[in-house]
């Protein structure tokens, strides 16, 4: 659902800016559309989205068309079509990222309009086996996301009238290192909600960060509820703790299938040493037998 209508420059060589979408941490993001002079001559399609943000604010958005470039043609992470530099008539110079447009909205917006009762589970594990595809590609390049979330997956048509769900917003995106251990500020984390324990205790974000991240988005999708966020009252940082304390298991829906609970069970360890990889959700009994098709 378009915001507002942007100003009529700062359009790109091949493209023209369109209505704003929404504004993000990076900036904004506007629809665009490909030029009708350029609609043969050009590989880009002719609906696009474009985040921009000013070029000297822009670190975020540069780094994410880095990661882009090192996972390219996967059906089931959102497709980069490339970066430009606009400059408006005011002199204002923005850096835009060229990205697949998911017509379809996020996840965060399909779980939201169920009214808290979530989705058909058929209709989860099918979602699920495409974000543990995905999943399974950005590891397999040695990058962990960590920014998995309802929010940052994108439903795009697939052609038989259905959608399917793509990874995007790799701006927090990195490779897999070792690193310094120190303690994690929940008050500041805007999604705290999907984090590991490990990460909001020692900061640390590795393949199995992605998969509690996975977790938490499964069960939001069967239940159409956040995992922690039980008691709208409840602080960030209360949340954190409850979310760190190794005594305090996830509570799942009795009515969950015996299969989606085992999944979300293999998923939501709290000692990442033990949760089930990438390699072991692709086989597990709630999603193998799915096909996207």
């Amino acid at each position: 659902m378009a915001i507002e209508e942007d100003s009529s420059d700062n359009h790109g060589v091949t493209w023209r800016r369109g209505p704003l979408l929404g504004k993000r941490g990076f900036g904004s993001v506007y629809l665009a559309f490909l030029k009708k002079a350029k609609l043969r001559k050009s590989f880009y399609p002719p609906l696009m989205v474009a985040k921009s943000a000013e070029v000297s604010s822009s670190s975020s958005l540069q780094k994410e068309k880095e990661v882009f470039n090192h996972l390219p043609d996967c059906p089931y992470i959102l497709e980069c079509y490339g970066e430009e530099t606009t400059m408006s008539k005011d002199g204002k110079m923005l850096y835009n990222l060229l990205l697949e447009y998911a017509s379809g909205g996020t996840l965060a917006n399909l779980i939201k309009r169920t009214g808290g009762y979530g989705l058909p589970e058929l209709d989860v594990k099918r979602h699920t086996r495409s974000i543990l595809k995905g999943i399974d590609y950005i590891h397999s390049h040695d990058y962990v996301h960590c920014d998995l979330k309802p929010d940052n997956v994108l439903l795009v048509p697939s052609g038989d009238g259905d959608f399917v769900p793509k990874i995007g917003d790799f701006g927090l995106a990195k490779k897999v290192q070792k690193t310094k251990k120190r303690k994690f500020d929940c008050s500041i984390a805007r999604t705290a909600f999907y984090m590991a324990p490990e990460t909001i205790v020692d900061n640390i974000q590795e393949f199995p960060s992605d998969i509690w991240a996975l977790g938490c988005m499964v069960f939001e999708m069967l239940s159409g509820k956040s995992l922690w966020s039980s008691n709208p009252n409840e602080t960030t940082e209360k949340a954190c703790k409850r979310m760190v304390d190794r005594y305090e298991l996830p509570k799942i829906p009795s009515w969950i299938s015996k299969d989606g609970k085992d999944f979300l069970k293999a998923c939501l360890v709290k000692n990442h040493q033990f949760r089930f990889t990438i390699e072991m959700l692709l086989i597990h009994p709630f999603v193998s037998g799915i096909d996207e098709t």
